[in-house]
């Protein structure tokens, strides 16, 4: 009798559970605390801290720090949803949404809520571990000529250039770095027993602990991944591993749930790089991606990989919009059906976030410098091209607390390349999240023909340390230039030529400081005006010229130093605009462009005749500058649409914009 009393209890309890899903539920408003402006200096402090404030004052100002989506959720809303059962997981303040398992027969009436905007499922991620290892049992490799010893690690080092960047004193101190992942051994790890953790949050689990918790359900790997990629980029164990950012300090996001039971959700990544961003981080990295779902669940088609779609991606631009650096594997579907199976393969197999706009995703190379079969190339289904670096990823050495490995995958290029940013920054602390990706990309050995196999090719941190730079301090602008080289030498005469008409240079000299950057002030000049230059310097008694041929380039006003990139914009209007598409009439794809006076949340739609939305353009944040998009005539559900008149509406800041768009196949 006493069995089947339990037997039944456990039934019960089971069915409960089965009637209770995850979903995301978003709310029309927030609570209403009056004008960002006149939130105390005391109430920013509790929700942001002091490096996140000191990181947003110079992205927006010194009054502009707090943003809309920095405010809590309407206590009030949640308190209701809790009355009606629901259990509270996360608190997306950026997507103004919570997460919360709801009984199924409660999903109605919270949809008919009047404060909720929308409820959706969340999406559960299939884990999958594409990553080789094989276990290092004895080092070959003894000190060379680099005054640290990498042992197992100079390989994946040196194709990057970072031992020369180390021996100039460069490690990464005082960079704060978030990193998500299965979760991190480090305390017992030999190499990374002496990391300086700021901070370490487990979404899963809901505490504090990102190590293996096994009395809560963490299966012995969990913590295998996350532990690897922290001691590529992190470790120091001289004569078996070292990390390009040893130095840094480090913030920890346990986010995937590698059991084949309960696998990663969407919000826990979401959630992450809310607290990641909050908490101080100036770059963030992840070595996951995602596209295929369980069953039954619907995977992810191929056409969502736009960078607006998945909650990830959207994660990753909202905090490059708030001042982040950002980075994140391409994927290991190079040699897989992605794509193909799971919609139009024509555009490749991206996955997310690696989709997203401004994050720099990492695809891989082998210690020759060839691109892995394994790697994911673009580009993604709105046509960027994708990956924009690769490093190297194939035989990468790790630590775990058990000892060393190599493997293979974009997961081990991506916390290498994620390193020569905190390396770029740590030597040149004035930098923003947009010059550090600039320049990366600047530093790619493609970058004068960037593909979507390589995208702008493999991180050279030598290269990114000696692209010049610019620092503007009060109304001045300073560039900065150094001339490391794989060797010391000293060098005499060092010159900047510098023309406004890219004809008549003038040469000035120039000032050498502390850390040997060589240093310019640039003149006064207008807004908008563009100006080129180049160096020269006496070594060994010869000219040497750099760039070798052609000009660097400056728009006055903007930060930016270009060499292969183009760095000339056009001019922001005074006001927000919405030029009238073109072709038009179209028949098979139309350009639509916006210009932003400000960072601003903006909805971009197509409308038929009825005002019916038909296609959704963009809904979310965007930088400020021009912007383009692209319509071909068919609807959301890629269902294309009649001949026929339509209206593009654009709406910013309450206002709206129309063009009338004119469809003739």
């Amino acid at each position: 009798m006493k069995l089947i009393v339990i037997s039944c209890l456990l039934l019960i309890t089971t069915e409960y559970l089965y009637a209770q899903s995850k979903y995301l539920v978003f709310f029309k408003d927030k609570e209403d605390i009056g004008s960002l402006q006149k939130i105390s200096e005391e109430k920013i402090r509790s929700l942001l801290s002091p490096p996140t404030i000191e990181r947003r004052k110079r992205i927006f100002g010194e009054n502009n720090v707090l943003r809309y989506e920095d405010l809590p959720l309407n206590p009030n809303y949640l308190n209701k949803l809790k009355n009606l059962g629901a259990e509270i997981i996360h608190q997306l303040k950026w997507f103004n949404a919570a997460s919360c398992y709801i009984d199924d027969s409660k999903l109605g009436e919270i949809k008919s809520l009047p404060f909720v905007d929308s409820v959706r499922k969340v999406k559960k991620f299939k884990y999958a571990n594409p990553e080789d290892y094989n276990k290092l049992y004895s080092n070959s490799i003894r000190k060379s000529l680099f005054k640290e010893n990498y042992g197992y690690s100079l390989k994946q080092n040196l194709l990057s250039d970072i031992p020369y960047i180390h021996d100039r004193g460069i490690t990464g101190k005082g960079v704060i770095i978030g990193l998500l992942d299965t979760g991190f051994r480090y305390r017992d790890n030999p190499a990374l027993r002496f990391l300086n953790v700021l901070g370490e949050r487990d979404f899963i689990q809901n505490d504090d602990i990102t190590e293996n918790e096994p009395l809560k359900g963490d299966l012995a790997n969990q913590d295998r991944h996350g532990t690897a990629v922290l001691s590529i980029i992190a470790g120091y164990d001289p004569g078996n591993l070292i990390g390009p950012a040893y130095e840094a300090s480090y913030l920890l996001a346990k986010t995937e749930n590698v059991s084949s039971e309960t696998h990663l959700e969407e919000d826990n990544y979401a959630a992450g790089v809310e607290w990641l961003e909050a908490n101080g981080a100036s770059i963030i990295s992840s070595s996951l991606g995602y596209n295929i779902f369980d069953k039954p669940e619907s995977s992810y088609l191929f056409e969502y990989m736009n960078g607006r779609t998945t909650i990830v991606a959207r994660a990753l631009n909202k905090a490059f919009e708030l001042g982040v650096a950002t980075f994140t594997s391409a994927g290991n579907e190079g040699a897989t059906s992605w794509g193909a199976e799971f919609g139009d393969n024509r555009y490749g197999k991206i996955i997310s976030p690696a989709d997203a706009f401004y994050v720099i995703a990492v695809g891989a190379v082998d210690d020759s410098n060839r691109v892995t079969s394994f790697s994911s190339h673009g580009p993604t289904a709105d046509g960027r091209i994708k990956p924009e670096l690769v490093a190297m990823g194939s035989a990468v050495s790790y630590a775990t607390s058990d000892g060393y490995y190599s493997g293979n995958g974009t997961s081990f290029s991506t916390p290498i390349t994620t390193g020569i940013a905190v390396l770029l920054e740590s030597f040149y602390p004035h930098l923003t999240n947009n010059q550090i990706r600039h320049i990366m990309l600047e530093a790619g050995d493609n970058a004068s023909s960037p593909n979507n196999e390589r995208g702008w090719g493999l991180i050279s941190s030598l290269r990114a340390i000696n692209f010049p730079n610019l620092n503007k301090i009060g109304n001045s602008y300073i560039l900065n230039k150094t001339f490391f080289d794989t060797i010391p030498y000293e060098i005499t005469a060092p010159k900047i030529y510098f023309s406004t008409d890219n004809m008549n240079f003038s040469v000035y000299p120039l000032v050498e400081n502390e850390k040997n950057i060589y240093q310019f002030q640039l003149p006064v000049l207008s807004d908008g005006e563009v100006v080129s230059f180049y160096y020269t310097y006496i070594r060994d008694g010869k000219e040497i010229r750099v760039p070798s041929s052609g000009n660097y380039k400056v728009q006055y006003g903007l930060l930016k130093v270009g060499y292969n990139l183009n760095v000339v914009e056009k001019r922001v209007p005074s006001e927000s605009i919405l030029l009238q598409n073109y072709p038009n009439p179209f028949n098979a794809e139309t350009n639509i462009e916006i210009a932003i006076t400000e960072p601003s949340n903006i909805e971009l739609s197509i409308y038929n005749l009825l005002g019916q939305k038909v296609y959704s353009l963009y809904d979310g944040a965007l930088n400020e500058g021009w912007h383009k998009f692209k319509w071909n005539g068919a609807t959301n559900n890629n269902q294309y649409v009649s001949n026929g008149i339509y209206f593009c509406r654009f709406l910013i800041n309450g206002k709206q914009k129309v063009i009338k768009i004119i469809l003739m196949r």
